[in-house]
C-alpha cells in the first residue's frame, strides 16, 4: 500500500457540495491499495502513520505523533498514486488493486488507524471529491508498506 501523509492544520472533503469528512489539526491521508497488497500490508501502513513522529514539540523539533498531539486524520481513497508515468504522457494505473479489493484494504486501513487510537474521519471511494487542505508546515511523506 502507499501512503501520501501531509501534516495540516484542517483538511475537509466534499462530495457534491457536502462536508463528508473533516479533520484539523492531524493528517490527511491519501491512501492507494496496490495489485496484491494485504490486510497484514494495511496493518503495517496503519501502524507507521500513527507513530509516526512528523509533529513539533516544545523545542520545535518533528518529534511527537499524531496521537501525541492528540490529532485526527482524514483517510482518502486515492487510487492514482499507482500512476505509472515513465513512458508516454497519460498515466498508467494498472498496478493500482481492483477496486473491490482496493475499497476492502481502504476501508480495513481506516478502521486500523482507529485502533491504533487516532480518531478518522474518510472520504467516499470512488466518488468524485473535492479535498481542500491547510499543509502545515509544509510537511508532506511519502509511505509504503
Amino acid at each position: 500500500m502507499r501512503a501520501v501523509l501531509q501534516r495540516v492544520s484542517h483538511a475537509a472533503v466534499r462530495v457534491q457540495g457536502e462536508v463528508i469528512g473533516q479533520t484539523g489539526p492531524g493528517l490527511l491521508v491519501l491512501v492507494c491499495a496496490m495489485q496484491n497488497d494485504t490486510e497484514a500490508q494495511a496493518d503495517q501502513l496503519a501502524a507507521r502513520v500513527a507513530k509516526l513522529r512528523i509533529f513539533q514539540d516544545e523545542a520545535g523539533k518533528m518529534n511527537l505523533s499524531v496521537r501525541d498531539v492528540a490529532g485526527s486524520a482524514l483517510v482518502i481513497s486515492q487510487f492514482t498514486l499507482a500512476a505509472d508515468t515513465r513512458r508516454g504522457n497519460r498515466p498508467g494505473f494498472s498496478a493500482a488493486a481492483p477496486p473491490a479489493e482496493g475499497q476492502h484494504l481502504y476501508e480495513h486501513f481506516a478502521a486500523r488507524l482507529a485502533q491504533e487510537g487516532v480518531p478518522v474521519e474518510t472520504g467516499r471511494f470512488g466518488a468524485d471529491m473535492q479535498v481542500e487542505l491547510v499543509n502545515d508546515g509544509p510537511v508532506t511523506i511519502w509511505l509504503e508498506a
